[in-house]
């Protein structure tokens, strides 16, 4: 949806709510936001996060986005979610990469694989200002994921280095961890990890140069270790590559005393997307 018209929705929401609190006394409360959210539905439509066909409701994709978005369905690899060929055995499978990497985590999952709409809905959320995504980015997440968040895990997003927020203004796995936690219920604490040093872009990087980069580059946040001590942490990213942040940040919990971490993106770089 165009900026202009998500400011509308949000000015007519408003409005609808300041009429409920003149109004009052013979129509329920619940009746006066049903009736003036149908009203705002039928001026200002909900619209594909994807494409901006109208929708059937908020932070939906339309029938021809959803078909065309790389959703990671059937057998997956147990510790990184990349869509693996075959049918699900009884036990758990991993992929060729999980086998040589050593991942400092027990069980990981991913929404989507990142290419075509799944690179655009990340692109957006990442660097277009579509924070408006994350919302529905958590549910494909929550889908995903269910497997993973159980025990009651603390949820706990990737950090940004303090220049990077600078110029982006926002974390974006910040924003995916707060809309999963609202989801599910479940706890978040945005800044329980911290990144020691600015380590640049991974782009073009090898794996070998990804996990140098990252090496002791990110900690538990000062006061904050007493929160993930004997924990479950579900760390959450907008795209998993190499798993070299994924692991730099498992490694930093374990460090101070997290009990288990797991890993869940909104995508998965996989060799076959």
């Amino acid at each position: 949806m165009p900026s202009g018209a998500r400011r509308a929705r949000a000015r007519a929401r408003l409005r609808a709510a300041r009429s409920v609190r003149r109004g009052g006394g013979m129509i329920g409360l619940s009746g006066v936001r049903a009736g003036a959210q149908a009203v705002i539905a039928a001026i200002y439509p909900p619209h594909c996060v994807n494409c901006n066909a109208i929708v059937g409701h908020e932070g939906a994709l339309c029938g021809p986005c959803w078909r065309d978005t790389p959703f990671i369905t059937g057998l997956v690899c147990d510790l990184c979610g990349t869509p693996l060929p075959g049918e699900a055995p009884k036990g758990p499978v991993h992929c060729d990469d999980c086998l040589k990497i050593a991942r400092p985590w027990t069980r990981g999952r991913a929404a989507m694989t990142y290419g075509g709409n799944g690179r655009r809905l990340v692109l957006g959320l990442k660097h277009g200002d579509r924070t408006d995504l994350a919302r529905a980015a958590a549910g494909w997440m929550a889908t995903a994921g269910a497997a993973l968040l159980q025990d009651d895990p603390l949820i706990v997003p990737v950090p940004l280095h303090w220049r990077r927020l600078f110029q982006r203004r926002y974390n974006q796995s910040a924003l995916l961890a707060r809309a999963l936690a609202a989801r599910t219920g479940l706890a978040c604490c945005p800044d329980l990890l911290q990144r020691r040093r600015f380590t640049g872009s991974q782009d073009g990087k090898g794996i070998e140069a990804r996990f140098a980069n990252l090496a002791s580059a990110i900690r538990v946040a000062p006061g904050r270790a007493a929160l993930s001590r004997c924990r479950v942490i579900v760390l959450v990213d907008d795209v998993m590559t190499s798993g070299a942040t994924f692991a730099a940040c498992a490694e930093a919990c374990l460090a101070a005393g997290t009990a288990e971490v797991r890993v869940l993106a909104l995508a998965r770089v996989s060799k076959d997307g």
